[in-house]
């Protein structure tokens, strides 16, 4: 069902004499926006009716118990990092990599959040790119505090079968060979977070290209995924209809898209079994830049040469709400980039990045409410599930080194 601020969202449109509803809903449709857009107005009127404020620039929450509250904020940058990406050959693709080794830490070494950290960027390498030198250079990086590797994977027409050996293979290559990834602390399994390369997690591509393995979340599952960061995927037709969420999904057999909906994640909810985590990032309508003057452009978090982080950004990642059910103060920011790819590395190395860490900071001075937090993929998750155990103190999630030892 359309909701109602759609509908008059639309009647608006047409009043202004500017576009037909015809126009409207191709482009609607175009971008596959009919997805989400009634969740997300879903969110808008529930935050409305619960009295919950959405946190503004002031980041201040209402408790009704406890009356204002401090924010913390975790921001996880997950990069799709393509060396070769466009075809790029090996050479030129390792001479990128060798600059974000060298400028990552030249750059931003200067900045710390409220935990005195620097910032921390987590490398999605995909599998089908693999060189080892690649990996022996991030692997000095990550160890020298700056960061973390997990797994991006692009496949076509796959099997279980052809997913599974390849999950289990470059696990093992990433730890055993480059000293990357890390053990379970319970289980002792070997796990890894993982973005689907071309959004098309669990076949979800309306043509079936890409991936090819409908049972996709139990594979990741049993080779040690510990959580899934693809989403959002807009404007992808991949996109699913729940979004700003962190939530279990379980696979439905024989039906492609199984994470489309799942359980949130809550405080005093334990995992459930057979269901993957996903942490999406955030997802909503960006009116200040508008197609035509009219039509509201997307904002899901991707950062790239035209489109850097900034605390106008900030203020719509935060107002998407992602948190765990039944605590609000903590929001979770999962960001993403392509880094490697052309226009975007110079954004990511350079002034932009470095005036939006500025900027977190000089508002971190002038309003303490404000606590953010640079994580890794993995502390994020970590975060999801002391949020779930019902602890409050940040402090014992993101104490502990980044990389786990051998």
């Amino acid at each position: 069902m359309i909701s109602e601020w759609w509908i008059i969202a639309m009647l608006s449109i047409l009043a202004a004499g500017t576009l037909s509803a015809l126009a409207v809903w191709a482009l609607i449709r175009k971008r596959h926006m009919q997805i989400w857009l009634p969740a997300r107005s879903a969110q808008l009127r529930a935050a409305k009716s619960t009295g919950l404020a959405n946190v503004h620039l002031s980041l201040n929450v209402t408790d009704h118990n406890n009356g204002i509250q401090p924010v913390d904020v975790f921001i996880a940058i997950c990069d799709h990092y393509e060396p070769e990406w466009g075809r790029t050959p090996i050479d030129e693709a390792l001479d990128r990599v060798r600059r974000w080794t060298k400028e990552y830490p030249e750059q931003f070494k200067e900045f710390q959040d409220s935990n005195g950290r620097v910032p921390q960027h987590t490398f999605f390498f995909p599998q089908d790119q693999y060189q080892p030198e690649y990996l022996d250079l991030l692997s000095k990086l990550c160890h020298a505090g700056f960061g973390d590797v997990d797994v991006h994977l692009h496949h076509d027409n796959d099997t279980a079968e052809g997913l599974r050996e390849k999950m289990e293979s470059f696990r093992e290559t990433l730890f055993h060979r480059h000293n990357l990834l890390r053990r379970d602390p319970v289980t002792g399994e070997i796990v890894y977070g993982f973005i689907h390369g071309n959004w098309a997690l669990c076949n979800s591509r309306p043509d079936s290209r890409w991936c090819g393995v409908d049972q996709e979340l139990t594979v990741l599952q049993e080779t040690g995924c510990y959580a899934d960061f693809t989403l959002p995927s807009a404007p992808s037709p991949t996109q699913t209809t729940m979004i700003n969420s962190i939530y279990y999904a379980q696979d439905r057999p024989g039906e492609p898209k199984s994470h489309d909906r799942g359980l949130l994640a809550r405080i005093g909810q334990q995992a459930p079994a057979d269901h993957l985590l996903m942490i999406q990032g955030p997802l909503t309508l960006d009116w200040q830049y508008r197609k035509w003057g009219v039509i509201p452009r997307i904002e899901n978090g991707d950062l790239h040469g035209g489109r850097p982080a900034s605390l106008r950004r900030l203020k719509m990642w935060l107002d998407a709400g992602v948190h765990v059910a039944g605590r609000p103060e903590w929001r979770f920011i999962k960001l993403h980039t392509h880094g490697c790819k052309a226009g975007n590395i110079d954004t990511l190395l350079g002034e932009p990045t470095k005036k939006f860490h500025q900027d977190l900071a000089d508002l971190a001075k002038v309003n303490p409410a404000f606590r953010y937090h640079y994580v890794t993929a993995w502390e994020m998750a970590q975060l999801v599930r002391a949020a779930e155990r019902g602890e409050t103190d940040v402090k014992n999630v993101l104490c502990p080194p980044v990389m786990a030892p051998v």
